[in-house]
């Protein structure tokens, strides 16, 4: 968990004293916005909060929209492997299936993302 009276972050193997991770969101057009990462937050929530437009999340990160489909663009080593639920749903994006291509809903935010790139595809419905 992230403590911004002190900027570490508590609760995980990594936690960095004196700096704040963050994630961009890159729109379509090419508008890019930095979020700050609140670990345990999935992408979703962290750009619905942050008031980033293109994610939608219509299901409300339950894995059953597809509203929320980015392109991780850089520094997705870290990230888990891709379900067979998301792999399903991401074969029904409004937007082309690229490589790199998730469910926001389904990444959880850590402090091993900082320095992650996505970007949101132009349409999500």
């Amino acid at each position: 968990m992230y403590n911004s009276h002190d900027n570490r972050f508590y609760g995980t193997d990594n936690w960095v004293p004196g700096t704040m991770a963050k994630i961009t969101f890159i729109q379509a057009n090419g508008v890019r916005a930095d979020v700050e990462l609140v670990p345990g937050s999935s992408l979703m929530q962290l750009a619905i909060n942050a008031g980033v437009p293109g994610i939608l999340g219509e299901c409300g990160g339950s894995a059953q929209c597809a509203t929320c489909h980015v392109y991780v663009a850089e520094g997705g080593a870290t990230l888990p492997a891709v379900t067979e639920e998301e792999d399903a749903l991401l074969e029904c994006t409004v937007s082309e299936r690229m490589a790199g291509s998730r469910l926001s809903c389904q990444l959880q935010a850590g402090p091993e993302l900082d320095g992650l790139v996505v970007s949101i595809p132009p349409r999500q419905i």
